[in-house]
Order: structure tokens, then sequence, then C-alpha cells
């Protein structure tokens, strides 16, 4: 197989929540296989930060505040993406929280507030980005940010896992739909990785039982590593995964299959 189909040299892509975790070491993976990379994010000096990173490892990128829950910031980021790089091929949707509670004493406000971040920012990003990618008439690729919590249930995250469990049919409704548009929609979904998600901090399990905790529930027995998601997200972005729409790739050390 030819190197080549895994260049994205010349490509645009967005990342939300891309200031920081995940998301950050997404945006670089993609730059250094040669995409132009717009952090978007709420996190105004950690986008920075990211750009920085990119641009002294030889990479184009820039920053723009952008808060997915909001749909006139999602307009702009787009507009603005398209008014500096002139194009836009590929939507990383990326953003996410989560609140660790028991969903018996989960509150309202936080319900909405893992929704519309989780699974209605996702849709604002997919959605205008999918506007231009047919405005332009050059199609595109739009990679979701699952979880193993969108197949499996979790306790003490019953939110997170509705919103998960949505993005993955969204990934499927939408991909049928701009299949013919030459979008591809597709998700890919972390197990356990060693990365500390917005709202989750304080319920990190002490570090040997962790061990024991991932030993008796992932084949691998062992954490991923947030560089191990760049290989998935760079094959679904780029044009090695030309015929593939509407797939949900498990990137879980095996989690999923126990």
């Amino acid at each position: 197989m030819e190197s080549s189909l895994f260049d994205l040299t010349g490509k645009v892509a967005i990342v939300t929540g891309a200031a920081r975790g995940i998301g950050k070491t997404l945006a670089q993976g993609l730059a250094a296989v040669g995409a132009k990379v717009v952090i978007a994010d709420i996190k105004v000096p950690e986008s920075a930060e990211t750009v920085q990173k990119i641009q002294t490892a030889g990479g184009d990128a820039i920053a723009i505040s952008t808060d997915v829950r909001n749909r006139q910031d999602c307009t702009r980021l787009i507009e603005q993406t398209v008014a500096h790089y002139h194009r836009l091929d590929i939507m990383v949707c990326n953003a996410g929280i989560d609140i660790i509670k028991p969903a018996i004493s989960l509150e309202e406000s936080e319900w909405d507030d893992i929704i519309n971040v989780n699974l209605k920012g996702y849709f604002n990003a997919a959605q205008l980005a999918a506007r231009q990618m047919i405005a332009q008439g050059t199609g595109g690729s739009i990679i979701m940010n699952s979880s193993i919590g969108g197949v499996v249930g979790i306790a003490d995250s019953a939110a997170y896992t509705a919103s998960k469990g949505g993005v993955n049919l969204l990934v499927q409704s939408l991909a049928v739909e701009w299949a013919d548009r030459q979008i591809r929609v597709n998700a890919f979904a972390p197990g356990y990785i060693d990365n500390i998600m917005e709202g989750t901090e304080k319920f990190r399990k002490p570090p040997e039982e962790d061990r024991q905790h991932l030993n008796a529930v992932i084949p691998m027995k062992r954490r991923g590593k947030p560089d191990e998601l760049i290989g998935p997200v760079v094959f679904l972005a780029s044009e090695a995964a030309s015929y593939i729409t509407g797939a949900i790739l498990m990137v879980d050390g095996g989690y999923s299959t126990m």
C-alpha cells in the first residue's frame, strides 16, 4: 500500500476541543502528516500553546475560540477557517465533558451540560462543516470521538453514555444522508485512555487500584496512550479510508470484545 494514502498535505482540518488532552494530540498528529489544523476550543491560552507546538514542529495551525454548544460560534468557526485557509476537508468532533455521578442524583443542568457539549455540539460542528464541504463540491471526512460508553453501560455516567450512544447513531445517520455528497462520517471509540477528561479529574483511581481494575477488564491489560488514537483518526481522514463511512472504530485494547 502506498504511504501517500495517509498523506494529508493540502487538507484543512478542524479539531474541536483541541486545547488539551486527546484533541491536542490529534491536532498535532494531523499536522504531522501535512494537514493545516484549526484548534477550536473555549480555552484560549491553551489553544495558543497547541498552535505553538504545531508550528515549532514545522506544521501550520491557527486557533479560533469556539464553544461548540453555541450555533453562532460554530458558524463563525467555519467562516474564519475558510477565510484563512480557503477550504475545509476534515472535521474532528472531539470536544467533550463528563460528570461522574449516580444517575439518581444527577441534576437536570448537569444532564443538559453533557448532552449540549457531547451531542448537540457534535451535530453543530458536523452539520456546518458538511454545508461548507457541499458548497466546495469536494466532499470531506467528518470524524467523531465516541467511546466504549456508546456501546456498553458504565455506572455513574448515564448522561455521558447516552450522549455517546447518540453519537454512534448520529454518525450512521449522517453517513447515509451525505454519502452521495462524498462526505464520509465515521467515529473512533476509545476505551480507557491515559487522559483525564474535563469534569473527571477527581475520580481517577489510585495507580495500583487502577492497574488491577484494567487487568480485569481489558485484554491488553493497560490503558491506551493518547497518541495511539492518532493512527485511527489519520486513517479515517485519509484516502486509505475512501470506501468507509458509518463505521464505529473501537480503539479499546479489546475491552468491547469481553
